[in-house]
């Protein structure tokens, strides 16, 4: 059972990355087709906030605590630096860049949550600790990764002839799109990254998850419409165009922003923010793994070569923070035992003075 347990985040998590992967590559289809950006999201957060609210109210009501003036605050935050504005910065600069440099900033979370855990004293390192090393050199070897994803493309591996299209959309864009794309994806990353690290916080105040999440959704939408109708006043872009584009937004609503939302705001609560973090590159292996038989999509070497590479750095990181648990709980078991080794020796004193007492009484 103890086994069982300590697996649980991570096939949590994985789960949680394949969903993802299949809602990007939904994402991709309802934009072919022209949807606007920031009606997706606000339609998808609508349903999150239906689907998992339900979920909330029936199965926390007994023991949701008081939702206060504060609490509700960092559920807005979250809802900007978690739903709303990051998604709209990442869409951004997905249209202005490209899905494979996009990708490579998400891989970059990892590390900026952990750089951003430190001053707030969620993570510690102690470079003395084999745990302490194992984290610094798992979170080098993931930008390593990230940075060959980024910078080194190498030979197509298959040999798909549509894919020349995309190479000249690429083409098309101008060095100033380019520039406004690369810092919305930064202010995504950041804005990411720093989710996690309140996300932390919100979670020991307000350990509801299904509740939390269903808020967080709610304040998304709102900021979503509102930026929305701020940007573009044309009302016909919010009717919904075939199929696909219900699917998407079902799926995106009730797996991606509802249950995902639910099952990291779980695991931060259980591993921290960094563990929760780390498992952001997987989105992109997992996409690549759809993308290829279904959508036949080309994947580059450096692709592979960067991919093995964040896997790699991953599993180094991972197993510090397993090995920096294990090590507190040992230490917490040692402090224990000596607390029970001393409690008898209270107790033969406060036995010894109380006789003592009772003899001279007697005298």
């Amino acid at each position: 059972m103890k086994s069982c347990e300590e697996w649980k985040p991570f096939m949590i998590m994985i789960a949680i990355d394949i969903s993802f992967a299949v809602v990007n590559i939904l994402l991709k289809k309802v934009l072919d087709e022209g949807m606007n950006h920031l009606v997706f999201i606000t339609y998808r957060l609508s349903i999150a906030t239906i689907f998992v609210g339900s979920i909330g109210y029936f199965r926390e009501r007994n023991s949701r605590p008081p939702l206060t003036f504060r609490i509700l605050c960092y559920l807005f935050f979250s809802a900007v630096v978690g739903a709303s504005v990051t998604q709209y910065f990442f869409l951004l600069g997905i249209q202005y860049t490209s899905a494979t440099f996009a990708c490579a900033f998400v891989n970059m979370v990892p590390v900026v949550t952990f750089l951003l855990a430190l001053p707030f004293g969620i993570e510690t390192v102690n470079i003395k600790c084999n745990s302490g090393r194992a984290k610094i050199f798992g979170t080098l070897v993931c930008i390593v990764g990230a940075l060959m994803l980024t910078l080194y493309k190498g030979k197509g591996l298959f040999n798909f002839s549509h894919h020349e299209s995309s190479v000249k959309l690429a083409a098309t864009r101008t060095p100033e799109k380019w520039t406004i794309g690369v810092i919305a994806l930064i202010l995504g990353t950041l804005f990411w990254s720093s989710w996690f690290i309140l996300q932390s916080k919100i979670s020991k105040r307000y350990p509801c998850q299904y509740s939390s999440t269903a808020i967080m959704s709610f304040f998304g939408a709102i900021q979503s419409a509102v930026i929305c109708l701020f940007i573009d006043h044309d009302l016909s872009i919010w009717v919904l165009r075939g199929k696909i584009q219900i699917i998407a937004i079902l799926y995106a609503g009730i797996i991606g922003s509802g249950l995902c939302f639910v099952g990291m705001s779980w695991c931060v609560k259980k591993r921290g923010p960094v563990f929760t973090a780390a498992f952001s590159p997987f989105v992109q292996i997992m996409a690549a793994l759809i993308d290829i038989p279904v959508l036949h999509e080309q994947l580059y070497l450096g692709s592979v070569l960067g991919s093995i590479l964040v896997m790699l750095g991953l599993y180094i990181l991972l197993w510090g923070k397993s090995k920096e648990m294990k090590n507190r709980l040992i230490m917490l078991a040692e402090k224990a035992e000596e607390t029970k080794e001393q409690e008898p020796q209270i107790q033969h004193l406060t036995v010894s003075c109380e006789s003592r007492f009772h003899n001279i009484d007697i005298k």
